[in-house]
Formats: C-alpha cells, sequence, structure tokens
C-alpha cells in the first residue's frame, strides 16, 4: 500500500471525513472502468460503484494495513460484481482447454508511433476489446486486472480469492482464446 493510502485511512478512521473523499477521488475512476469491464451496463456500474466504495467506508476499519490497498478494494469492486451478475444469472461457465499461447496484447508498443500505425493500434485495440467482451467473465476479470490496472497474477489470485497456479493457467487460456479469435476474425 502507497504510504499515502495508508495516511488517508488512517487520518478518515481519526474522524477526518475528507480522507475518505481523497481515496473515492484516487480511485473512483479505476473502480468504475474495472466494473463495466465486467459488467458492461453503465447504469448497473454507477450503482455498483457506489456499492462497492459504500462497503469500502463501512468497513475500513476492518482493512489490514499491512496489506495493500487497492488490492482489497479491487476484491470488493469484484465481489460486488460476480454478485450482481449471479442475480442476473449471466455469468458464463465455459472453459478452455487449450493451455499455450502467444500475447498478442504484448505487441502493442507504448513508443512513439506514426499516424497509420496509430490507426493499426487503435483497430487492434478495438479488436481485443470486441473479442474481450466475448471472454467468460472469470477470464476477462484477470486479463483487465493485469492489463489495465497494472496487477501482478499474485495479487490478481488474493483479488479473486483463486489459487496463483489457476490464476496463472487461466491468464494463459485466456490469452489462448484472443489469439485463436483475433486470428480468425
Amino acid at each position: 500500500m502507497s504510504s499515502s493510502d495508508n495516511k488517508l485511512i488512517q487520518d478518515f478512521l481519526a474522524g477526518d471525513d475528507l480522507a475518505f473523499e481523497e481515496l473515492l477521488k484516487r480511485y473512483l475512476k479505476p473502480v468504475y472502468n474495472f466494473l463495466f469491464q465486467i459488467v458492461r451496463d453503465r447504469p448497473a456500474v454507477d450503482d455498483l460503484t457506489q456499492d462497492t466504495f459504500i462497503k469500502v467506508w463501512k468497513n475500513l476499519h476492518r482493512f489490514d494495513r499491512s496489506k495493500k490497498f487497492k488490492v482489497w478494494l479491487f476484491a470488493i469492486a469484484k465481489n460486488t460484481a460476480y454478485d450482481y451478475l449471479k442475480k442476473k444469472k449471466t455469468i458464463p461457465f465455459s472453459f478452455f482447454s487449450d493451455e499455450e499461447g502467444n500475447n498478442k496484447l504484448d505487441n502493442i508498443s507504448d513508443g512513439q508511433i506514426q499516424p497509420q500505425e496509430l490507426v493499426v493500434k487503435n483497430d487492434l485495440a478495438s479488436e481485443i476489446d470486441k473479442k474481450l467482451k466475448k471472454l467468460p467473465v472469470h477470464y476477462r476479470s484477470i486479463l483487465i486486472l493485469y492489463y489495465r490496472e497494472d496487477f501482478s497474477l499474485k495479487e490478481i489470485a488474493v483479488i479473486l480469492k483463486r489459487p496463483y497456479n489457476t490464476i496463472k493457467s487461466q491468464y494463459r487460456r485466456a490469452l489462448n482464446y484472443l489469439k485463436k479469435n483475433i486470428n480468425n476474425k
């Protein structure tokens, strides 16, 4: 946990409501984006984001400050989204058995690019986003947490409450699914 998160939590628990507002400002957009990638329903995501932060507000006194706050927060967000999806009965339970695959997402560079390369990159990102939507929610969650939120696979295992090796193999399956489906437009 960053020392600034720790300080804000300490201040909030000591009675400073502005400290919680600062945590909210810091994490509102990443949590909203994460929930949207899972649920894909803006009105529902608005409510789920609010529910997530209400749960955090009510339970912040239980948070183990030796852990990372962001991991704890995203675990709450994930549980809130999964509970919502279970109520809607939209969680897909299909699995893909292929284990190996090259990571198509690693080919997107961060350096200076030419305008025509930007168009290709945006097309690829759009294609990947379309394919991500078709992934089972547990695979999609892993990829979003890894690539968009910069969590390690070990942190994702904590957030999703699954064994590290399970997360690692599901990560590879998800990448293989993307590779197969991007190549088979």
